[in-house]
C-alpha cells in the first residue's frame, strides 16, 4: 500500500467561540491546534482518508461537508473518509446549521465564525491534495500497546444498588467519589505504525479518555494528549496522529482533584505510553486491506419536541450555552434521517481500525474488541458528534449526567451495536 501524512494548523483566532459557546471564547493561544491525518491507498483500491482534528466537536451536516470536501481532495468517495475530533474542550465546535438557528434570533457567532471555519476546511483539503502527490510505499506495519495507569476512570461510579452515586467530571473535588474504583475503562494505549524498510512513515495512536485536564479558561489548548503527541513529533521528526476512543463516560476525574494542575503529569503518562507501545511492536508484512462501511440511524429522544427546543433557542438566556445546546440538539433532529456512516479498516485478520460517531460509551469499544478477540483493535470515536452522548439503554435508569444530556435515544445502543458487528465482520 501507499501512504502519506498531511498536516494543517487549525488554531482559531482570539475571540472565536470555544466548545460551541459552552465555554468562554478564546482569549489566548496556549498551544496551536492541528489537523493530522493520512491518505492511505490500498493496492488496486480507492484512497482512504483518516483525519483527526484538535477540536472539541464537529457535528451533523458540517461533519458531512468535511468528509465530502476531503473526499474530493483525495479523489475518493466520502464513505472512504473519516474525520474525528480529539475532544480537547477549549477548542472549536463547528455546526453551521445550529448557528443558523441561533442567527434567526440575533445570536450571531455563538457557535462559530462561518467564514473562518470554511477557510479551515478548504486549507485541510489542500493539504490532503498535496499529500496525495507524495505517497510512499509502506512495506511493513507494526501494532503495539502499552498500559496507562492512574489516568482513566469511569465518570459514572456505581453504588451497590446499580445506580450512579456521583459524577467524576474532568476534575473531581469530592474525595469520596474519587476514592471509588476506576470502574469500566480500557487501560491500553494502542499504536499502529507504517514503515518503509527501517524508516517509520507515520504512527497512529488510540487511547480512551476525555483528553482534558482543566477547561473553560479561554486559553486554546491541545491539552495533555496533544502536547504529548507534538513532543514526539518534535523529537523524532516523524508524524504522529492521535485518536480518542469511546470516552463518553471516561475522564481523569479519579486522579484529578481540581486543586492540582496535573496537565504535565498526564502529558508524561501519554508520552511514555506512546513510546512504550511502539517499542514492543514488531514488523509484519502488510496484509490484505479490507474497508467495510455501513449506514446507521440513531433515533432522537422522544421526551423533547422540536417546538420545545425552538422555544429554548428563542428564550432570553443569561448564558449562551442554553440556546446553543438547544440549537445543536435541534440540528441533530433535523438531519437524523440522514444516516451516519460507520467504517472499519481491516488488516487481514491481524488488526482493525474502527471509526465511530458521537461520544460513545467505552462499552461500545469493548464490544467491538470482543468481536475480534485475537486481533489488535484500535477504536476512534468522536466522528460525527451530532448524536452527542451515545449511552447504553440501561444508562437512563442508572442515572447520571450523560443520558440526560444525550441528543439520541437510549435505544440507539441496539442500532450502533448492529452496525459495529456488521463492519467488524469480514468473513
Amino acid at each position: 500500500m501507499k501512504i502519506a501524512h498531511f498536516h494543517q494548523d487549525i488554531t482559531p483566532p482570539v475571540g472565536h467561540p470555544l466548545c460551541g459557546g459552552w465555554y468562554p471564547p478564546a482569549t489566548a493561544i496556549g498551544e496551536r491546534l492541528h489537523a493530522h491525518g493520512v491518505v492511505l491507498v490500498p493496492e488496486n483500491a480507492s484512497p482512504i482518508v483518516l483525519c483527526a482534528l484538535d477540536w472539541a466537536e464537529l457535528s451533523n451536516l458540517e461533519h458531512l461537508r468535511w468528509r465530502e470536501t476531503l473526499a474530493r481532495a483525495a479523489e475518493t468517495s466520502p464513505e472512504r473518509v473519516t474525520v474525528h475530533c480529539v475532544h480537547n474542550h477549549d477548542s472549536p465546535w463547528p455546526d453551521e446549521e445550529a448557528q443558523e438557528l441561533l442567527d434567526e434570533h440575533g445570536l450571531h457567532g455563538v457557535i462559530m465564525d462561518r467564514a473562518w471555519c470554511r477557510s479551515v476546511r478548504e486549507s485541510v483539503a489542500a493539504s490532503v491534495t498535496q499529500a496525495s502527490t507524495r505517497l510512499e510505499t509502506a512495506d511493513a506495519v507494526r501494532f503495539g500497546q502499552a498500559r496507562v495507569t492512574e489516568l482513566a476512570s469511569n465518570r459514572r461510579p456505581m453504588g451497590p444498588d446499580g445506580k450512579v452515586v456521583g459524577v467524576r467530571w474532568t476534575r473531581c473535588r469530592e474525595p469520596e467519589i474519587r476514592a471509588l474504583p476506576e470502574g469500566i475503562i480500557d487501560p491500553w494505549l494502542r499504536t499502529a505504525s507504517f514503515w518503509q524498510g527501517g524508516r517509520k512513515l507515520v504512527s497512529l495512536h488510540y487511547y480512551t479518555i476525555h483528553p482534558t485536564s482543566y477547561d473553560g479558561t479561554g486559553i486554546v489548548t491541545t491539552d495533555f494528549v496533544g502536547i504529548a503527541r507534538e513532543r514526539l513529533i518534535a523529537e523524532e521528526g516523524t508524524p504522529h496522529i492521535y485518536f480518542t476512543g469511546c470516552a463518553g463516560n471516561i475522564t481523569a476525574g479519579k486522579y484529578n482533584d481540581k486543586e492540582t494542575d496535573n496537565r504535565d503529569l498526564f502529558t508524561g503518562k501519554i508520552y511514555d505510553a506512546m513510546r512504550a507501545s511502539e517499542a514492543e511492536a514488531r514488523n509484519e508484512s502488510v496484509p490484505e486491506l479490507i474497508w467495510r462501511t455501513t449506514a446507521v440511524r440513531l433515533p432522537v429522544r422522544t421526551d423533547v419536541t422540536d417546538e420545545q427546543l425552538l422555544e429554548r433557542i428563542a428564550a432570553p438566556h443569561h448564558h449562551p450555552k442554553k440556546a446553543s445546546r438547544a440549537a445543536l440538539e435541534q440540528a441533530y433532529r433535523q438531519r437524523s434521517k440522514t444516516p451516519i456512516i460507520i467504517s472499519a479498516l481491516h488488516f487481514g485478520n491481524k488488526a482493525a481500525l474502527l471509526h465511530l460517531p458521537g461520544e460513545a460509551f467505552v462499552e461500545y469499544q469493548l464490544f467491538a474488541q470482543s468481536l475480534l478477540p485475537d486481533a489488535w483493535v484500535g477504536v476512534a470515536s468522536y466522528g460525527d458528534l451530532g448524536p452527542g452522548y451515545i449511552c447504553m439503554e440501561r444508562s437512563l435508569e442508572e442515572g447520571g449526567y450523560e443520558p440526560n444530556d444525550a441528543f439520541c435515544a437510549p435505544e440507539s445502543e441496539h442500532a450502533l451495536k448492529r452496525a459495529i458487528r456488521e463492519v467488524m465482520t469480514i468473513c
